[in-house]
Order: structure tokens, then C-alpha cells, then sequence
């Protein structure tokens, strides 16, 4: 009986892209349930690169950016804002952790428990629901919250 494990799928490179999908090679993998295991159990490899790991299987991969997205946002000022990632979970913005990166791209931190805390891309449908909170000023942009605003930060690409 042929066991169905990555190893037996064999010889593609894995690889999770700016586009918050997953690839086999150049291919997408299509397979909702298949692409959400491996954002459930992606985690850094201790040098420097990422893996999925479903206990008897460890696959490395590659990430172009970062190992999770940001696909929606719900929230306002007065109750303030959650965001869903593509590994499922639902989790409150933490709002402290906002910043920007090359070509305006908006980026947070998902404290995923044992798995650590992973950066996070926003898509541009969840980008695009925050920044209705936005507001500018002469230093940049501020996240609307209850309590005062929140300055986005920005990082440097290199």
C-alpha cells in the first residue's frame, strides 16, 4: 500500500508566495484542505528557512515573504479589529506590531502559541478594509483605535 506522504508525492519544491498561495514547483496547489494543513503547520526550521511538519512528515519549503497572510479584517474604532490569516485562525490585531515595507506593502505579527510569532502580509481586500481607518498626518499614517491612534511603522527592505 503506497502511503500518500510527502516524501511519496515526492521531487516538487514547496513554496508559499507574495500571492498568499501555495506551489508545487510552478504549479498552485489547488487543493483548499491541502494548502490550509500547510499554513496550520508551517514553522521556522532553527536555520534560517521554513518547514511544514505534520509530525511523521517534515517538508522543507520556501517563503517568499512571509509564512502567513492576512486575508481579512473585521473591526472598528470602538470595538477594535481582528484579523483572519490563511491558516485559519481569527485572532485580535495587534495593532502595535503594524508597519509597512517596500511598495507600501502593510505587514503585522500573529502570535501563533507554540509555533511562535510569525510575521503576516496583508492581501490587498484586507489592506484595503483596514486602511479605511487610516489617517495621515505630516510623519505618516496612523491605525484609528479606541484610546488614541497608532503610528504604522515602517521597515526597511534589505
Amino acid at each position: 500500500m503506497v502511503m500518500a506522504g510527502f516524501w511519496e508525492i515526492g521531487g516538487a519544491e514547496i513554496s508559499f508566495r507574495k500571492d498568499g498561495r501555495w506551489y508545487a514547483d510552478e504549479d498552485v496547489i489547488e487543493n483548499a484542505r491541502i494548502a490550509l494543513l500547510f499554513s496550520k503547520h508551517i514553522e521556522p526550521d532553527g536555520e534560517g528557512g521554513w518547514v511544514i511538519d505534520v509530525g511523521v512528515d517534515r517538508q522543507p519549503c520556501k517563503v517568499d515573504d512571509t509564512p502567513l497572510v492576512i486575508v481579512s479584517v473585521n473591526g472598528n474604532l470602538q470595538s477594535g479589529y481582528s484579523v483572519r490569516a490563511n491558516d485559519g485562525i481569527t485572532d485580535t490585531l495587534d495593532s502595535a506590531t503594524l508597519r509597512t515595507g517596500a511598495d507600501n506593502v502593510l505587514y503585522c505579527t500573529l502570535d501563533r502559541g507554540e509555533r511562535g510569532c510569525l510575521d503576516a502580509r496583508f492581501l490587498r481586500p484586507a489592506y484595503y478594509e483596514l486602511a479605511k481607518h487610516f489617517e495621515q498626518d505630516a510623519d505618516g499614517f496612523l491605525l484609528r483605535v479606541a484610546g488614541g491612534n497608532v503610528r504604522i511603522g515602517t521597515t526597511v527592505a534589505g
